[in-house]
């Protein structure tokens, strides 16, 4: 079905049936020397994004050859956002593939650019990870960083986060409803904030995780003001941290949504953004291979 389906949008621009089931079922679908394999979310979101383009060329054009560079550039004019560069990954993978295979003389697309990722969906840098490292020395804000740069958990999560939802013994952890193991930084970490926590407020009748003076005496988790004063305003930005730890599962284990929803208990749309992501950068590293060859 899958193969019918993105068939029969290619063949819409007046590429040869053999020249379509070589480019999906020894490309895009089983990779080769020069391509990872793409996964099947990855191949709708290329093609659902091409399809309306090659719809309309194939109304004028009689190849894929005649395709010219206002012709694509009209095309993409419309579009904004992810759905403008998730169409300019996959036209360029379509005629970065036809060039090589000899089937255009020259690629409308060499010099299309994808529009920047935003920041907080980048990988971080090294310089940025050494800055968390140096800024982020008491327990407190060790403990923080550890929950969203191995479990992506989110600011609000963190600060409700109850001695109820910790297993130790187990290294069982649930954070937002989503139990999950416990990973060897946050385990080490609790263990230092908890062994601060009972020598300083050893009475606290507080079931949070995260306590301080003033929540120590009553039962309600610390306020948001809280994390800005031990992070925000030294510079480290959570929610960037939360978001590398994503983007970088979908970079080792796979572009696949339904698998960092799974991990990570993301909605569909947000796990296929990230996927998509990951695999936009998957796609850029080859091509600078290819081209550096």
């Amino acid at each position: 079905m899958l193969r019918h389906f993105c068939a029969s949008q290619l063949y819409l621009a007046g590429m040869t049936l053999f020249a379509i089931q070589e480019l999906l079922g020894h490309v895009l679908l089983d990779g080769d020397s020069r391509a990872r394999p793409r996964s099947h979310t990855c191949l709708y979101v290329y093609f659902g994004c091409v399809r309306p383009l090659l719809e309309n060329w194939a109304a004028i054009r009689g190849h894929l050859r005649e395709i010219t560079v206002a012709d694509v550039t009209t095309g993409l004019a419309p579009l904004r956002g992810w759905q403008r560069r998730n169409a300019i990954v996959g036209l360029r993978s379509l005629f970065r593939f036809a060039k090589k295979r000899g089937l255009i003389f020259a690629n409308p697309t060499t010099r299309l650019k994808t529009e920047e990722i935003e920041r907080n969906l980048l990988p971080m840098t090294d310089a940025e990870v050494l800055a968390v490292e140096r800024i982020a020395v008491t327990p407190a804000q060790r403990l923080i960083v550890a929950l969203a740069a191995v479990h992506a958990a989110r600011a609000t999560a963190i600060r409700h986060l109850t001695l109820d939802n910790l297993d130790l013994p187990n290294r069982r952890i649930s954070i937002a409803g989503h139990t999950q193991r416990l990973g060897e930084l946050p385990h080490q970490t609790l263990l230092a904030w908890l062994n601060q926590r009972r020598t300083v407020w050893p009475k606290t009748p507080n079931r949070h995780v995260l306590i301080n003076a003033k929540t120590a005496l009553g039962t309600g988790p610390v306020s948001a003001e809280y994390l800005k004063r031990h992070l925000l305003h030294q510079g480290i930005y959570l929610e960037r941290i939360r978001g590398d730890r994503v983007l970088h599962e979908a970079l080792t284990a796979g572009a696949d949504p339904l698998h960092l929803a799974l991990v990570f208990n993301l909605s569909h749309t947000t796990a296929s953004r990230y996927a998509t992501i990951a695999q936009d950068l998957l796609d850029d590293q080859i091509e600078q291979a290819a081209e550096s060859e």
